[in-house]
């Protein structure tokens, strides 16, 4: 679409769930995409077959199997990318602690795993912020997204870590939301519903929550990538620029009950 083109989405944890999947849809609307993951060796081939497929959308991309947490790294990064070209930065990083509060077999969670489970999963989205700010490489009516989830409110076993960093990701939403409106940048979180992806499976008891994600959803289905990546693509829409501020639900209404 004409209103993305030399536009850019700057995505962090991008090689493989909701974000690799909001990178093939918004590069499919002419969006050229800057991915930054952390993989295994063993993983990048076949994360190099999708990243052909981006480029041949006809878009630039760009990819950074680096640290996104390393203030040095993020600098680099930001360094290679063109002045006020960003549209977006999403916010996808998927990294914590699962550990207990007690238990008799097993570790149990720290202070040091709560300490980069929020910085991982929450505080580094308003690092990605301010640097984009302060290099000027945010674009005119810029959008600035992260993923959060249902647990961020609700106890699941072993999410405590992840927990805490969801709700700390939401304060930081609402804050951005109202500081940085004054030039021009929106900020909204997405609550994605139960969506089989890397990361939900590292959670204690994934498949028994997805079973009951099933059963709660309306739909009786569980929530596809695609699904929020489609919601992603319209938060990015100029009909959305009013949009600010909020935690907007892509769950077919698994919330509900």
């Amino acid at each position: 679409m004409i209103e993305f083109q030399q536009q850019w989405a700057l995505i962090l944890g991008g090689s493989s769930g909701l974000g690799l999947a909001s990178a093939k849809k918004l590069a499919s609307e002419g969006m050229n995409i800057c991915i930054v993951h952390r993989d295994r060796r063993s993983n990048i081939p076949e994360f190099e077959k999708e990243v052909e497929q981006l480029k041949n959308l006809d878009v630039s991309v760009k990819t950074f199997n680096q640290d996104a947490l390393n203030s040095e790294i993020r600098n680099e990064i930001i360094s290679e990318l063109p002045k006020n070209s960003i549209k977006l930065l999403l916010h996808s990083i998927a990294k914590g602690s699962l550990k207990p509060m007690h238990s008799a077999d097993e570790a149990v969670l720290q202070k040091q795993d709560l300490d980069i489970t929020l910085h991982a999963m929450a505080t580094s989205w308003y690092e990605w912020t301010q640097a984009l700010v302060q290099s000027e490489k945010f674009s005119k009516k810029a959008k600035n997204i992260a993923f959060t989830s249902e647990g961020s409110s609700k106890v699941w076993p072993g999410y405590a870590a992840v927990s805490a960093a969801k709700s700390t990701l939401e304060s930081l939403m609402r804050s951005m939301a109202v500081e940085l409106a004054p030039i021009n940048i929106t900020t909204n979180c997405i609550q994605a519903g139960t969506t089989k992806t890397a990361s939900f499976a590292m959670i204690p008891g994934s498949e028994e929550l997805a079973a009951m994600s099933k059963k709660r959803n309306p739909f009786h289905r569980l929530t596809q990538p695609e699904y929020v990546a489609d919601v992603v693509y319209l938060l990015c829409r100029p009909e959305a620029d009013w949009i600010n501020g909020n935690i907007i639900k892509a769950d077919g209404g698994e919330s509900l009950r």
